[in-house]
């Protein structure tokens, strides 16, 4: 029989865990560290000591567990329980106005213009997304952003990352969202270590935080010292065990920000709440100048309305919250040679140069490329083949010309001329320029180049997301004559596929389940896949939003078009003159015929039932999924809310119900049940 552990060790054990997280805030969060590196590292060594004596007091949050466990054979794929959004760049004090006359715009249409207006500036670090998960205060998952629905589980990596708390203070069960970064000083470091042992050296912080982060060995990990800041808090939630305690939600990001810090996350100190552009361009400003000061690496700023209520009212895009944007930094600038002039053929005609470089490496990466966007860019830049060009990663991810060298420029060069056909285009390869724009398109709308870019996009992740079907698949079915139109893929049989080169009974089986899971789409991905000219995926999402059903898409005319926020007269053209045309109309009725769609709540009208009502959902529901409930008050015109405030119409609770309940009775909010909303809903 095994003998008792004795108290006092246990005691011991417990005051050694207290201790070492109490220093651990101390020294990350609040920068007031009290002992020296030399003492924490002794504190836990003697906690290892005890843990490894009496195996079974080591628990997951324990800080010994910062660097333990076996290497894995792979990343586990999770899919995030709370979308991961990206904020939309701006990059002069114009975009900056502009980005905020839409605020206004919207606060007015959501009936909160009202409030006063004023923006939360950060820094923003270059590093990697982390998406934090505590379960009664301890962590549970840590994952990366991926492409914002489905993430990496890298949680044996973010346990030796000292900054980020295994326990809270709290027992609470939350989402967090943060940066890891590595400094200035140990990429240098690690630099040095690779280039001792003839290993290629990383190009930037961000790229040696990535590659930390996704380290299969956690002992790897821990010997880059990575660090993090945490920005926001999502899906949080008291236990129940403690109702005396309930959380309160925060009412602004700067609020936010002061209770992550009460949780003992490490959030960045360098904030600053904002009247007007006025102030967030003066910060911006200062930070462009003295972004070298600070131990980790900066691209811009991020602004967000400081109001959670203003927040919540304006919501998000397709891709982005409309409540906030990034404020990037001048990108960096390098010379190189211009050596042709190519031209690429998109999924609607449009045909667009693209510069041919000389490789040369800007903001940590090697480009060869760059787009010239159009005839009249061409023109402006006057630039010509054997040009210096000064070129710039726009935002740090474009490769964009700014200039010409003129004074490097070669003797002998000649004005570009535009071409007037493009082989890629097919038939003659005569191309035309668009009444009205720069753009211009090839004639024939039917050639190979064309026909395989829109299919690549209608199976992509951004709209049917079609596991399997990749460029080169696609490829070999096109040239097969087996699919002609988009119906056609949700027609494939196993005998079309094994006709194929290189499909195996397996591969064929597993393709045509990927497409038969694919057949369920939201609107929003059903429109962006029919690859309308001027319809991308945020205009595809507000089209959706605004008409909510393809039937009353199919029947809008172009004045309908033009009321949707955002539409402006040449997409609504476009949008008119697409759904006029008879094959596209028999195009719809076919894929119709094949797929089912998903139908988004009209924002405003008659139709909309619910429409300037507004639910809150708390608690398990008897029947109703949460998501398929919120998707029925969208349906019906409704707004669906996070929080609850005196503007909320109803608040629908289910068992076990948490604080918004509490706050639904002490505003006077109507509470009712799964039955009740069922009855509002018919």
């Amino acid at each position: 029989m095994k003998s008792a552990i004795p108290a006092q060790v246990r005691e011991r054990l417990n005051k050694l865990k207290e201790t070492i997280e109490r220093h651990r805030r101390l020294y990350h969060t609040l920068d007031q560290p009290e002992i020296s590196d030399e003492a924490y590292d002794s504190l836990m060594a003697e906690l290892q000591t005890l843990e490894e004596k009496y195996p079974s007091l080591r628990t997951i949050d324990s800080p010994t567990m910062r660097v333990g466990g076996e290497p894995l054979q792979e990343f586990t794929k999770i899919t995030h329980v709370v979308p991961q959004w990206s904020f939309d760049d701006v990059f002069d004090a114009a975009e900056l106005e502009q980005w905020q006359n839409k605020v206004r715009n919207f606060m007015a249409k959501a009936g909160v213009a009202d409030l006063p207006l004023e923006y939360c500036c950060e820094l923003k670090i270059d590093g990697l997304k982390v998406v934090l998960t505590y379960e009664s205060g301890v962590l549970v998952l840590a994952a990366t952003r991926g492409d914002g629905a489905i993430g990496e589980d890298v949680t044996h990596n973010v346990r030796t990352i000292r900054s980020i708390p295994l326990r809270l203070s709290r027992p609470l069960d939350l989402i967090a969202v943060g940066e890891v970064w590595l400094s200035v000083h140990d990429l240098k470091r690690v630099n040095e270590e690779r280039a001792t042992l003839g290993e290629p050296l990383y190009a930037n912080t961000r790229n040696l935080a990535a590659g930390s982060l996704r380290q299969l060995d956690p002992k790897v990990t821990a010997l880059r010292r990575l660090d993090s800041f945490i920005y926001d808090l999502e899906k949080v939630q008291e236990l129940k065990t403690a109702p005396a305690r309930a959380v309160e939600t925060p009412d602004s990001q700067a609020a936010e920000l002061e209770l992550l810090g009460q949780l003992g996350f490490q959030t960045n100190p360098h904030f600053k709440v904002c009247n007007d552009l006025a102030a967030v361009q003066a910060f911006y400003e200062y930070w462009t100048k003295h972004r070298g000061d600070l131990p980790y690496q900066l691209d811009g700023i991020v602004i967000k309305v400081n109001s959670r209520q203003i927040q919540e009212a304006l919501g998000y895009t397709g891709k982005s919250p409309r409540w906030g944007v990034a404020y990037k930094f001048p990108a960096e600038q390098v010379t190189t040679v211009l050596e042709d002039i190519v031209f690429q053929v998109g999924r609607t005609g449009v045909v667009t140069p693209v510069a041919v470089l000389r490789p040369v490496k800007v903001a940590g990466s090697v480009v060869s490329r760059a787009t010239l966007h159009n005839e009249d860019e061409i023109k402006r830049l006057d630039v010509r083949l054997g040009d210096t060009v000064i070129l710039q990663k726009a935002g740090d991810v474009i490769p964009d010309i700014v200039s010409v060298v003129s004074e490097l420029r070669p003797a002998d060069s000649k004005p570009f001329v535009w071409p007037r056909h493009v082989p890629a285009c097919g038939g003659d390869g005569r191309i035309e320029r668009v009444a009205g724009e720069a753009a211009w398109r090839c004639v024939s709308r039917d050639s190979f180049e064309q026909q395989k870019r829109r299919f690549q996009y209608f199976v992509s992740k951004k709209c049917f997301d079609i596991d399997g079907l990749g460029p080169q698949t696609l490829d070999q079915l096109l040239e097969a004559g087996l699919v002609t139109a988009f119906d056609d893929l949700f027609r494939l049989k196993r005998d079309d596929l094994l006709s194929l080169p290189r499909f195996a009974e397996l591969s064929a089986d597993n393709l045509l389940q990927a497409i038969k899971e694919a057949r369920r789409v939201t609107l929003p991905r059903f429109l962006a896949a029919l690859s309308i000219p001027q319809v991308g995926e945020e205009t595809a999402y507000d089209l959706a939003k605004a008409f909510g059903t393809m039937n009353r898409l199919r029947a809008a005319k172009l004045d309908d078009f033009q009321k949707v926020y955002g539409v402006g007269e040449v997409v609504a053209r476009s949008l008119s003159d697409w759904f006029a045309e008879p094959d596209n109309q028999a195009l719809l009725d076919r894929l119709l015929a094949e797929v089912t769609i998903e139908t988004f709540a009209p924002s405003s009208g008659a139709a909309a039932k619910l429409s300037g009502q507004s639910f809150v959902f708390t608690g398990s529901l008897p029947t109703l999924d949460r998501e398929a409930a919120q998707a029925m008050v969208r349906e019906q015109g409704g707004d669906v809310s996070s929080s609850v405030s005196k503007k909320t119409t109803y608040v629908v609770a289910g068992s076990d119900a948490g604080s918004k309940l509490d706050k639904a009775r002490a505003l006077g909010v109507k509470i009712i049940d799964e039955e009740a909303f069922l009855k509002l809903m018919r």
